[in-house]
């Protein structure tokens, strides 16, 4: 007996579960999106998501590398 497995022919979220919004980007800093992209991503149309998808890998680079964060803050309070 075999069975069709339903399946949803569409681009999936590039949520990775470290979804936190940066304050000066204004973008996730686990998936790049804005706010409003994350908000609406179940309501777009398959063109839409993916030409957010393309932009993705460029937005990372308006993110500031982080500067070690408690760590690097007690090497400079001892240091």
């Amino acid at each position: 007996m075999s069975y069709d497995v339903w399946s949803r022919d569409e681009i999936v979220s590039p949520c990775n579960n470290i979804c936190m919004i940066h304050r000066d980007a204004k973008i996730c800093v686990g998936c790049y999106r804005t706010g409003d992209e994350i908000m609406i991503w179940s309501r777009l149309s398959p063109e839409a998501r993916r030409a957010i998808m393309d932009e993705l890998p460029s937005r990372a680079a308006t993110i500031p590398a982080r500067r070690g964060g408690r760590a690097a803050r007690l090497k400079q309070r001892d240091g």
